[in-house]
């Protein structure tokens, strides 16, 4: 009989246990694999402990518990923790994104200066996604549709007004656009310089805000601002009466959801099959809907992920 259960783990405690886990070859022989991918039946799986990634977790358990396995979901709040935690064994499957993930074990590997390998392109970021993933014992499953990444919303007022639906009719409507954001946001590429000069927006100032948080859409709710930053899963712009605008052009990197395993322990064809089965209906707003039941509806992640998979009929 499979079971599912849920623990997690005080930091310090996984450091000591990773560091005790190092014993295996090293980064520079580990790219050379031989030997079958792992099928353990017990498999750990990670969450990051935000809401999505609790979801994403509670689904990956369900259906690999579905699958005959024996599942067990660990909460680890920090990649610098539960990426070695991987590469050690004691977590098995974690589900990541495309474009960030690349980039840490770009930084991870080639140091805090190396040019960012994630990009607005799927295939090309996953590939060098898996490139260095795959030296670290760790194989990248297939993406399926649903992506979270940086986003940008307005007032639904402002957009029925000026007849906004993307970022290219802001840019083509040549409104001042004061935009409630991360401080970082005057100098990252995907943020104030791009939308400038991807799409001509007129960017007056950054409100130094934060990144979706509640202070700032309050701003562009009562026209303090004019744009946010927020994530394209965001669950809480209705409650504001914010909307987003579409990416068009593709300024943002391709942070499409993805299935991390270690290969020695869940590399395996069954594994990938159990967890290639969410691919194929999970979509963006779905996984905003989740995150919305559990945010503002105060629903357990488990009894949404189990809901969302019964309704999609992967579940027996």
């Amino acid at each position: 009989m499979s079971a599912m259960t849920r623990r997690r783990v005080p930091l310090l405690g996984l450091v000591l246990l990773v560091a005790g886990c190092t014993t295996g070859p090293s980064l520079e022989t580990r790219g050379e694999v031989t030997a079958p991918p792992g099928d353990s039946q017990h498999l750990v799986i990670g969450s990051a402990g935000f809401t999505e990634s609790d979801l994403l977790a509670t689904m990956y358990a369900l259906l690999l518990k579905n699958a005959g396995y024996e599942t067990e979901i660990l909460s680890v709040a920090n990649r610098e923790l539960y990426e070695p935690a991987m590469e050690s064994g004691q977590i098995d499957v974690v589900p990541e994104y495309a474009a960030t993930f690349a980039d840490w074990l770009n930084a991870k590997t080639n140091g805090a200066d190396a040019a960012p390998v994630g990009s607005p392109d799927l295939d090309a970021t996953m590939k060098a996604l898996r490139s260095l993933a795959r030296p670290r014992g760790l194989v990248v499953f297939d993406p399926g549709r649903a992506v979270d990444q940086n986003a940008f919303a307005v007032a639904r007022s402002y957009a029925t007004a000026h007849r906004l639906k993307t970022l290219s009719d802001l840019g083509a409507a040549g409104l001042k656009v004061r935009l409630a954001a991360g401080d970082e946001c005057v100098q990252r590429p995907y943020c104030e310089p791009g939308l400038k000069k991807v799409y001509g927006i007129d960017i007056t100032g950054v409100d130094p805000k934060g990144v979706g948080t509640t202070q700032s859409k309050k701003a562009v709710q009562n026209g303090q601002d004019q744009m946010v930053l927020t994530t394209s899963t965001d669950a809480t712009l209705s409650d504001f009466g914010l909307v987003l605008l579409t990416d068009d052009k593709k300024l943002q990197n391709a942070d499409y959801i993805v299935p991390v395993v270690n290969r020695s322990r869940a590399g395996s064809d069954q594994v990938a099959e159990a967890l290639g089965a969410l691919n194929s209906v999970l979509t963006t707003e779905d996984l905003a809907a989740m995150n919305q039941r559990v945010d503002s509806w105060r629903r357990l992640p488990e009894d949404v992920a189990r809901d969302y998979l019964e309704d999609k009929g992967l579940l027996k």
